[in-house]
């Protein structure tokens, strides 16, 4: 198959969206699958306002074109901005079928930024966004029954997986403590109720975003290490005690999958994402006070969290993935026959 993704968030951008599709990418590809991502990379873009990493395509005209000259058998819109809303229009003009998914808590994070837009609003817009969508992608039962609350249809689940070749344990631990965060320094990932604890040992943090250079002058003692790839990410995660995960608005968090996997147990809040991927007392503490949670993971065994990590691939979550494409589309994408859509 011609498979087709369109998604505001790809390299050189570093968060789970990226990892997830470039992780499906890379499996669909050795199964045999042409893939191509319509990203900001094809296009002209502007940074987002108060958020600069972040690229937003403007000149959106070119993405009829762009899906026409790869001829996709399916269309996948990984993300609600820019470039997945121009798609969106183009395909329903021509009655075309796809997918989409969400990976994150939008309408959260907006409100976590600007406190003043209601979360109605940003429910309000991913009802738009999806309402023409076969199949809305997320990754747990949880997110579909909250997300189903919200009036969101045609919800999926489309499990998430872990590179294990990559994210294995190791024997690099010192002495001391290690606490480790990973993940975008951002708002709403709430990491100061992580560098605000007292606890024994090091605080170290791997990632970056618009929050860095605040973090770092109110919290010196902790040791900022920038961004990570595999193997280098592997051994932050190898070497630290306890992942500490104090997000309380993802959706799944593949953070924890891949500590995990490296034999590290997870401290977390008791809300969706680590309610969805822990096993409680077994590969993570869930505890409204975080620094107990921490405290208590210390004495979690690493063999057995390294065990439940190896029980989930990309590959099967690849083949889940084109398994509902071929159920989804029930005919092939029909490029040269413009149809009309209404809603």
């Amino acid at each position: 198959m011609r498979v087709l993704i369109v998604s505001d968030a790809w390299h050189p951008q570093v968060n789970g969206v990226v990892t997830c599709l470039q992780a499906l990418v890379d499996e669909l590809g050795a199964l045999g699958h042409e893939i191509r991502v319509l990203s900001p990379l094809d296009f002209r873009c502007m940074p987002c306002p108060s958020y600069p990493e972040i690229p937003l395509a403007w000149n959106l005209w070119k993405v009829g074109q762009l899906i026409e000259r790869f001829a996709p058998d399916c269309v996948h819109l990984a993300t609600e901005g820019p470039l997945g809303w121009a798609a969106r229009r183009w395909l329903k003009r021509r009655g075309l079928r796809f997918s989409s998914a969400i990976h994150t808590r939008f309408p959260e994070y907006v409100h976590t930024r600007w406190p003043w837009v209601p979360l109605s609003w940003g429910y309000a817009y991913l009802r738009r966004f999806h309402r023409l969508s076969q199949a809305v992608l997320v990754s747990t039962a949880r997110m579909r029954d909250e997300f189903a609350a919200a009036r969101i249809e045609r919800l999926r689940i489309w499990c998430k997986g872990v590179d294990t070749q990559v994210f294995q344990p190791r024997g690099e631990r010192g002495v001391r403590a290690v606490f480790l965060y990973v993940g975008r320094l951002a708002a709403e990932k709430n990491i100061e109720a992580f560098l605000a604890l007292d606890l024994p040992g090091e605080k170290r943090v791997v990632g970056d975003g618009p929050l860095r250079a605040q973090l770092q002058a109110n919290y010196p003692e902790a040791k900022f290490l920038g961004y990570q790839h595999g193997e280098a990410l592997a051994r932050s995660y190898a070497a630290a005690n306890v992942l500490v995960f104090p997000s309380k608005t993802d959706t799944y968090g593949l953070v924890m999958v891949e500590a995990l996997a490296c034999g590290t147990p997870v401290a977390a809040f008791p809300v969706a994402g680590p309610l969805d991927v822990l096993e409680p007392g077994v590969t993570g503490v869930m505890h409204e006070d975080l620094r107990q949670a921490c405290l208590d993971a210390l004495l979690l065994d690493r063999a057995r969290c390294a065990e439940r990590a190896a029980l989930q691939s990309w590959r099967v979550c690849a083949q889940e993935f084109l398994g509902m494409q071929v159920c989804l589309q029930g005919r092939p994408l029909r490029l040269d026959k413009p149809a009309t859509v209404t809603g």
